[in-house]
């Protein structure tokens, strides 16, 4: 049990003792930003006096009269009724072999028995992935190992649009590089796909056909259609690999589409649908939508809603506890549709959930980077990828609140310095792991005994936080905290071996109570990074 949730059942515990049931969640806990005021705070007597008719400092005296005082050095109580805890330094040095004896299970939640599947990226397969894809990546696959490490039992799921218009233009589009690889002039449609990838995917095409496809019949358009999809979905697969996102199911919108599933799920809908000017619509404003969507045109042709909802149920039916769409931040009013239709089959609306995604700007100083240097579009994962790295791609993406726009700072992102904070906080592991190699000869004292100092009491109380900060950010799918925890662990690790002498040989007992801090805080970076997907170096 971690100290803060020591002190909240403490607190629990003496409430209850005094006529109240007030839960461990209820209880507020906080870090007075005057460290003479002690180690942790509370207002909870200010918040219950008048439950039980007493003034709030004379029911903070009842409560420190019945609180458990083990591993409390004293309590104060401040100003109108806060109480103010100064812990024992046993009770907090006690958290470095606490860390050192879990690990890399330090931080890792109890298995929760529930079954989560989240959706990301899925971008259509007609082109390279671009900076939007690459910040859905990024924050999606920090969600899924979030979710991991607190506990959680979950499903990385890609869906694959290779069904309709865009995926038809991209095969024309294909079908003209092929023909320019023959020296034919064929242009690319105007509305279809000019990136130059597919001029590679062209010569791959010709590699394995020949000049067989040179002829404008359907058949050939379908093999366009099939081979572009599966080269371009390759590609996809490469770059996200390269950049550490993996997935378990790839699904089909193809395959939602065979068999009559549509159809079917059309029919199982009838109760809720209604025919205007020739449309089929779906009533679902009568749930949680502004209002009713179509889901089949005058032209009986499917809007793209029909395969969603049919793609949904599909999940469902494979017995998860709850969906994550990770989407772009133009889905917006996706989501109340959507819920909507769910909520048509008796699935409650928190079955699903949904995390919008802002869009993101490439900065080089003040200029906007918009051009791709290959593609002569869009900027590409791959590029950015390849020219910053992989770790601060990943880390710079998840550092802010998705639902926050992103400006992507190039030149930053490159530079060795406290500035980057990707590079603050792996240069603090990396110096841990020196300073643990440097004074491998005098060991470690994982009781800590000899911590006193503010820096290491300071850095003591933050390794403590991992484990919450861990449990309270999967649940509401923040990443971004932990970059926010990331940071403040970096700068207190960063004061402690600038105040404190970690490697003293005249002092050999006081340097194994630092090297064993160390150990502890090499540990809790490279747990926190690893949730973000990113490396955790032990050279810089």
């Amino acid at each position: 049990m971690n100290i803060e949730t020591l002190l909240k059942n403490k607190i629990t515990q003496a409430l209850k003792q005094l006529g109240l049931e007030v839960t461990e969640n209820e209880v507020v806990l906080e870090h007075p930003k005057d460290e003479s005021r002690g180690d942790y705070a509370t207002n909870a007597a200010l918040q219950y006096a008048r439950q039980i008719g007493q003034k709030p400092r004379d029911f903070a005296a009842k409560i420190v009269e019945q609180i458990d005082h083990s591993g409390i050095n004293k309590i104060e109580i401040a100003g109108p009724g806060f109480l103010n805890f100064f812990l024992d330094f046993k009770t907090l040095q006690a958290i470095v072999q606490d860390v050192i004896n879990q690990d890399s299970d330090y931080g890792r939640g109890l298995a929760k028995k529930q079954k989560i599947n989240v959706e990301f990226v899925s971008a259509n397969p007609t082109g390279d992935l671009h900076l939007g894809h690459a910040r859905c990546a990024a924050i999606g696959d920090a969600i899924c190992r979030l979710y991991e490490f607190a506990g959680y039992d979950i499903i990385r799921e890609f869906y694959v649009n290779d069904a309709g218009v865009q995926v038809n233009k991209m095969g024309a589009s294909l079908r003209a590089r092929y023909l320019n690889e023959f020296g034919y002039e064929a242009k690319v449609p105007e509305d279809g796909y000019h990136g130059l990838d597919l001029i590679d995917i062209a010569k791959q095409v010709k590699d394995i056909y020949g000049d067989k496809l040179l002829n404008d019949n359907a058949q050939n358009i379908e093999i366009f259609i099939k081979e572009g999809i599966r080269l371009e979905l390759e590609k996809i697969k490469k770059d996200l690999e390269d950049f550490r996102v993996t997935f378990d199911i790839f699904s089909f919108e193809t395959d939602v589409r065979k068999d009559g599933k549509v159809e079917k799920t059309l029919e199982d809908y009838r109760e809720f649908t209604y025919v205007d000017d020739g449309a089929i619509y779906l009533r679902t404003s009568a749930f949680l939508d502004d209002k009713d969507r179509p889901v089949v045109k005058s032209d009986g042709s499917y809007t793209y809603l029909m395969p969603d909802i049919t793609y949904h149920l599909e999940k469902l039916s494979r017995g998860y506890n709850l969906l994550v769409d990770v989407l772009g931040a133009d889905h917006h009013g996706y989501t109340s549709r959507m819920r909507s239709a769910l909520m048509m089959k008796g699935y409650p609306a928190e079955i699903i959930d949904f995390e919008l995604v802002q869009v993101v700007r490439l900065m080089k100083g003040d200029v906007e980077v918009k051009m791709s240097k290959r593609g002569g579009t869009t900027v590409t994962l791959r590029e950015l990828s390849d020219e910053v790295g992989v770790d601060a791609t990943r880390y710079f993406f998840v550092a802010r609140a998705a639902t926050s726009h992103l400006d992507f700072d190039y030149d930053l992102a490159l530079e060795r310095s406290s500035s980057n904070p990707v590079y603050y906080a792996q240069y603090a592991h990396a110096r841990l792991c020196k300073l643990l190699e440097t004074g491998s000869d005098i060991g470690l004292d994982v009781s800590a005994k000899n911590l006193r100092e503010s820096s290491e009491i300071n850095l003591l109380k933050h390794l403590q936080e991992f484990p919450i900060t861990i449990e309270s950010c999967a649940k509401t799918r923040e990443p971004y905290k932990v970059a926010t925890y990331i940071q403040k662990l970096a700068g207190l690790t960063h004061s402690f071996y600038t105040e404190c002498r970690v490697i003293d040989r005249d002092n050999p007992q006081l340097s194994q109570s630092r090297l064993a801090l160390c150990k502890a805080s090499q540990i809790v970076m490279r747990n926190a990074l690893s949730v973000l997907g990113v490396d955790a170096p032990e050279q810089m």
